[in-house]
């Protein structure tokens, strides 16, 4: 890595959040409601990103769920993609360990298809292909992530993609904190396979950075918005470097506070009422774009993306 890289990388190390003049208030520590709650979501189940040389998708989920059966996380959504079963036979055992450690799955649409690219009987289609895995895995399955968090640019389309969400049972899993989590998983695998401990550590030190600046990131939008906490909810990827990682990340929420609730549980708070209800009317769901809507601050990201991209390279 050239020095003026490795320099501004360094420089990202340290999590800023913009606009922060007035700080979040601290939990209280006096009683469980008065902590933050955090729902823990996963996505691209049952397989993300490339697995680094010696790695298998079982046993990236199995180190997940270990990470979370030891922090005390007892329930978690993972929203599922069926086609990768079709790109890797065997890869659905995930699926039944998923479940069978008392977790519950959702549907992220059959292909991970943006809806801009589909028709909305394409994405009928896309959501219908996941059912009967979902149906045979069992629980309360009819929870909707839209992939890419995107609900469409055209009002008519998502409109009538709600109504068909709506007609179908499903609520909307919203996100209201999320760190990029996913753009760890590629450099990492490179970095193993190319034995660079020093990129590792580089990866391990800037994940940890980012997760920990948008703690602070998003509490400071609840607090512009609402004059309080809500119960975020996480967005995560069953990537084979977030498996390394969960046990520290888990780790670095509880040490900021927060106590672990359910997406369910989470969902229920009035914030979330259009988001999680596709028969009410369409809002923008991310709190970046409430602040924005309402001509509040939008506090800027401590950490660019573009900077992993030439790790181990």
């Amino acid at each position: 890595m050239r020095r003026t890289a490795l320099i501004a990388l360094l420089g990202l190390l340290i999590p800023v959040v913009a606009n922060s003049a007035a700080p979040v208030p601290a939990a209280r520590t006096g009683t469980a409601e008065a902590r933050p709650t955090l729902a823990i979501t996963m996505d691209d189940l049952p397989a993300h990103a490339t697995l680094p040389p010696g790695a298998t998708r079982i046993g990236v989920a199995q180190r997940i769920i270990g990470a979370f059966k030891a922090a005390g996380v007892v329930d978690v959504y993972g929203f599922i993609n069926g086609a990768s079963i079709e790109r890797e036979p065997g890869s659905e055992a995930v699926l039944a360990t998923w479940r069978k450690a008392g977790f519950a799955l959702g549907n992220h649409g059959w292909s991970h298809a943006n809806l801009d690219t589909l028709s909305v009987a394409g994405f009928a289609t896309e959501v219908q292909r996941n059912e009967p895995l979902l149906a045979a895995a069992g629980g309360d399955w009819r929870w909707f992530r839209y992939p890419f968090v995107a609900e469409g640019s055209d009002p008519a389309k998502r409109d009538a993609a709600r109504l068909y969400l709506a007609a179908h049972g499903y609520r909307i899993a919203a996100v209201t904190m999320s760190f990029g989590d996913y753009a760890w998983n590629e450099p990492y695998a490179r970095c193993v396979a190319r034995h660079d401990d020093a990129g590792i550590a580089r990866l391990e030190t800037t994940f940890l950075a980012a997760a920990d600046g948008e703690v602070a990131r998003a509490r400071l939008m609840a607090h512009r918005l609402y004059g309080r906490d809500i119960p975020l909810v996480l967005l995560l990827h069953i990537g084979a470097f977030d498996a390394r990682m969960m046990p520290r990340l888990l780790a670095l929420y509880q040490a900021r506070g927060f106590a672990f609730t359910s997406l369910p549980a989470a969902e229920r708070d009035p914030v979330y009422r259009e988001d999680a209800d596709p028969r009410l009317p369409y809002r923008p769901a991310s709190l970046e774009a409430r602040l924005d809507a309402r001509h509040l601050p939008v506090p800027a990201g401590g950490f660019s993306l573009a900077a992993l991209d030439a790790i181990c390279r």
